[in-house]
């Protein structure tokens, strides 16, 4: 548009263009030389592509009209990236279906990989080169071109989509990754048929994740594309956690030998063995040298898509150093009919062209072409020539091109099959090429979708950029110093699966004695039972490993930390995981628990026996002796002291740890009531004996006795109740006395409750024992009075031990120590009150009479 036209031709910046506000057209008061490629059409579209390596800008003075700039070191590929374009065109023009009736053209300029050319390029596009343009009311006619194919370079995109979004000018970038240009905000016109260096970072990323290589080295140019890319990929690899990066150098812009020097010596002392670079071929080469010259080998060299299949890289010099690179590129397509197309140059050589009028000095490049040198007539058969101009077996810069053209031909296309009244714009109209205004383009660009010939569907998010697909190639240096670039693998994202990276391994050529892929982690990972620790001021994938502490193993989830295991489970030796605890209770099947049984059971046996012993001699003298009714009940009693230690012996259940004290205790007052009585009518018959003291046996008859023993076990059994219902003895897991063992026990309860119950029976005891010492001179043949002070002393020293010897006691001991101290009472009463008379029953047979029981007149 004229707004267009008139502001370019006022932005000065040195740049030799004038507007005078006062006249009614712009004149052009100078031009720029530029190296281009033009073909007229109805509509022309623009394009800028690196044709040459170098420029020589000269210096500006500001005092002088500087002279232009001059390019050399023609770069092959860009100039076939050029002629793809004019030949998707042709194409277009030749089909029918495709903007039928209109015939597209075009204007190519070469940047020479310099902004300044470029940016010169960009503007004579948008503002075209005619002499003068005369500016009227309507401001109808077509733009110079209606969109632009380029810029390659990052860097030269962002300057030239600064301006030219200003007037949303189409640009469509074949080959600028920078993921600042996805900034909608700040480049609403730019789109680009290559995938953001975002995604490209990314699939680096999960490669590096792939091969477990967590330590790299990045390299990256002085430029917003590395720049940008290195700011990227510290991100995401911050954001992923899948490695870390031992150094990030920025290389020179020039050839800067001090820089590069420095540079390499990092890269030869660190340990990392993957080096990622960001860099342009050109510039790519001065590494390599210093490279080269320090015999820096060992590295795997990951490649950026700038570089990756660069043809000035791969020789035998480079190679051995190169050789095995896995590099990010764009992926690869077909355009049938492209190498007819590339073989129709053929120059006037008695045509003397001029250099700012053509992108290359095609006699030049024409024989450079046929192999023959300066001496070459123009007219020899080029179909047989193997060069990377003619080679089309790895379209993929080109196929960009490709798809960048056919991009904006389907959105003109779209565009003029508005119809009338249902259009997008205002009052439903319709653009039209008489009066096209640049966002309207850009409106149509947004939307296009279509599919080429070799299956690849087109189209662009909200951010310009086209589905995201790289190829994964790996350089192979073959043994006669030849070099193959082979796909090995692609990275895509699908809607799916997201962004997915496939990779044949079997095809990768690594450039080791080993064959295999190096290592290159700065620590190792920790190995099972250990835990990391980071290294102060070293990155986040240099630690040390630390085993982890009992009761812990390595931490799955978090590997800065070990996680401790279960309750009921514990750590194994490895402490890789978590094991069942050993449990530990006085069992049946453990020695101590046999042998314990095995004493209970024997008591139990001998009380029976007694017991019919007794029973069969019943009307002897000894056994009616004394009451042989409460013979019988202690021995019943202490039976049933025999078997309560059985309780004690097991896993704990509720029902044996509510009923292991009770048993105890009830069986135990009611032995020791039994004995009590016993020494009671000993110390009554021997007061009955004394004048006037026959009164004191009415209190101990039969009936007395047996309401005393009820009365006092009766006592005992409140306060069990008591205890079972206010506080009961529960099973307890106890961890406290070993970490990897479960001690299951009975927890009393109420200490109070099991105080007053073990009190209860000493108090009898002592009472037992009191009297009995009392009594234990009188004239009796056979005074049971000594025998019952003996036991009680043994019961209570029995018992008086096992206070101590209970508290003091861990886990199992203190269920042992009980049943002993039961076992060790419970037999001492049976031996020293029974083991006498039995002695006397069995083999004394002749002191059991009622003359020798009675003897010195004992009363009977």
């Amino acid at each position: 548009t004229c707004a267009v036209i008139q502001s370019l031709y006022n932005y000065n910046l040195d740049l030799d263009y004038s507007y005078s506000t006062v006249s009614l057209s712009c004149q052009l008061q100078g031009q720029f030389h530029l190296n281009e490629m033009h073909k007229t059409g109805d509509v022309i579209l623009g394009g800028l592509f690196q044709v040459h390596f170098f420029s020589s800008v000269p210096d500006l003075s500001f005092t002088s009209q500087p002279q232009q700039p001059t390019c050399h070191s023609m770069y092959v590929l860009g100039f076939k990236s050029a002629q793809t374009m004019a030949f998707a065109i042709d194409e277009i023009n030749r089909n029918s279906n495709l903007l039928p009736n209109v015939t597209l053209g075009y204007t190519l300029y070469d940047n020479c990989l310099e902004l300044g050319i470029g940016f010169r390029g960009a503007l004579s596009l948008a503002s075209g080169q005619e002499d003068q343009i005369v500016v009227d009311d309507t401001c109808v006619g077509n733009p110079p071109v209606v969109g632009i194919v380029g810029d390659p370079t990052s860097t030269n995109s962002i300057a030239i989509s600064n301006v030219l979004g200003l007037y949303r000018v189409p640009m469509v970038s074949y080959f600028a990754t920078c993921s600042c240009l996805s900034d909608r905000q700040k480049y609403p016109s730019f789109f680009r048929t290559i995938p953001s260096d975002s995604f490209q970072v990314r699939a680096m990323i999960q490669i590096l994740k792939h091969f477990g290589w967590t330590w790299a080295g990045l390299l990256v140019t002085d430029d917003d594309y590395g720049l940008h890319a290195a700011r990227f990929f510290q991100s995401e690899l911050s954001v992923s956690g899948e490695g870390c990066l031992a150094y990030t150098e920025v290389l020179p812009w020039d050839k800067d030998t001090e820089e590069l020097r420095r540079i390499v010596d990092v890269m030869k002392t660190s340990t990392a063995r993957v080096v990622i670079v960001f860099e342009h071929p050109s510039r790519m080469i001065h590494l390599m040298d210093e490279v080269v010259r320090q015999n820096v080998t060992g590295l795997q060299w990951i490649a950026s898509e700038a570089w990756t299949e660069s043809a000035v890289l791969q020789t035998p010099q480079y190679m051995p150093y190169l050789g095995g690179t896995l590099g990010i590129t764009i992926r690869q397509g077909e355009i049938p009919g492209l190498r007819e197309f590339l073989l129709q140059i053929r120059p006037d050589l008695h045509h003397n062209t001029s250099y700012g009028n053509s992108l290359v000095r095609l006699e030049h490049f024409y024989c450079w072409l046929e192999g023959g040198g300066a001496l070459c007539t123009g007219q020899e058969d080029l179909g047989n020539v193997d060069n990377e101009y003619l080679d089309i077996s790895n379209l993929r810069p080109e196929y960009n091109v490709y798809k960048a053209v056919y991009a904006l031909a389907y959105s003109l296309d779209d565009m003029l099959r508005c119809k009338p009244g249902r259009g997008p714009f205002s009052g439903n109209s319709c653009a039209s090429l008489q009066s096209l205004e640049p966002w309207q383009l850009v409106y149509y660009m947004e939307r296009v979708n279509f599919t080429t010939p070799f299956g690849d569907q087109v189209s662009f998010d909200e951010n310009g950029d086209v589905i995201p697909i790289y190829d994964v190639i790996n350089a192979l240096w073959l043994p006669d110093g030849s070099t193959k670039i082979q796909k090995v693998g692609e990275v895509k994202r699908t809607a799916l699966k997201g962004e997915e990276l496939i990779l044949d391994e079997g095809k990768i050529f690594w450039n080791f004695e080993s064959k295999k892929p190096p290592r290159s982690v700065c620590s190792e990972s920790c190995p099972p039972g250990t835990h990391m620790v980071r290294r102060k001021r070293e990155p986040e994938c240099c630690f040390d490993c630390i085993p982890c502490s009992e009761g812990k193993i390595t931490n799955k989830s978090n590997s800065l930390e070990c996680t401790s295991c279960p309750e009921d489970f514990w750590s194994n030796p490895q402490r890789d995981h978590c094991v069942l605890k050993k449990t530990e209770f006085l069992s049946y099947h453990d020695p101590l628990g046999i042998c314990l049984t095995a004493i209970s059971l024997l008591g139990t046996f001998i009380c029976a026996v007694v017991l019919g012993i007794f029973i069969y001699h019943r009307t002897t003298p000894i056994v009616r002796a004394n009451n042989s009714e409460l013979s019988f009940q202690l021995l019943l009693s202490l039976k049933l002291c025999f078997l309560c230690s059985l309780l004690f012996i097991g896993r704990p259940r509720m029902w044996t740890c509510q009923l292991r004290h009770a048993a105890f205790g009830i069986s135990f007052v009611l032995c020791v009531s039994c004995i009590l009585v016993k020494t009671m009518v000993v110390l009554a018959v021997f007061k009955a004996s004394k004048p006037g003291g026959g009164a004191s046996l009415k209190w101990f008859g039969a009936m007395q006795q047996r309401g005393t023993v009820l009365f006092l076990t009766a006592i005992q059994a409140a306060i069990c109740t008591t205890w079972l219902v206010s506080s009961s003895p529960t099973p307890h897991k106890n961890t406290q006395y070993h970490n990897d063992k479960i001690v299951y026990e009975c927890a009393v309860g109420s200490t109070v409750c099991f105080a007053v119950l073990l009190g209860y029976i000493g108090m009898l005891a002592f009472l037992s024992f009191l009297i009995a010492f009392l009594v234990r001179n009188l004239p009796d043949s056979f005074n049971e009075a000594k025998l019952i002070t003996f036991s009680m002393l043994i019961f209570c020293a029995v018992w008086v031990a096992f206070v101590p010897a209970y508290i003091s006691s861990p886990g199992n001991l203190a269920d042992a120590v009980e049943v002993f101290a039961i076992l060790a009472s419970s037999f001492g009463l049976l031996i020293t009150l029974f083991g006498p008379k039995c002695y006397i029953i069995l083999l004394r047979p002749e002191m059991n009479t009622k003359k020798a029981v009675m003897g010195r007149g004992i009363v009977p």
